[in-house]
């Protein structure tokens, strides 16, 4: 099985969907911009959000097992997907490739 590397790349956040929707919290994302974790056997790699692990897990299995090429060329690397979490009041986007064969 390939090695996947996951990178969080970029998070976006929807101040106006805060300020109406969500309850107030004082502890959001643990995730930081750069961080990057390796995915070995298709498995969650220790650290990363379980909840973004859910959105990116199907990408990420399928990468492992060789599979690519989302969506009819999705991507400029067919080894590769971008994903964002599910967090719709401030989303982070992963970048997932393959890194091992």
């Amino acid at each position: 099985m390939n090695k996947v590397r996951i990178t969080a790349v970029q998070q976006t956040v929807y101040d106006d969907l805060v300020a109406q929707y969500e309850n107030p919290i004082e502890h959001t994302c643990d995730v930081r911009q750069g961080q990057q974790w390796v995915s070995i056997d298709g498995k969650r790699p220790e650290g990363l959000c379980l909840s973004a692990w859910e959105s990116m897990r199907p990408f990420v299995e399928a990468l492992a097992k060789g599979e690519g090429n989302f969506f009819d060329g999705w991507m400029k690397n067919p080894m590769s997907a971008m994903i964002s979490c599910n967090d719709g009041f401030r989303p982070f986007s992963f970048y997932i490739e393959v890194v091992q064969k």
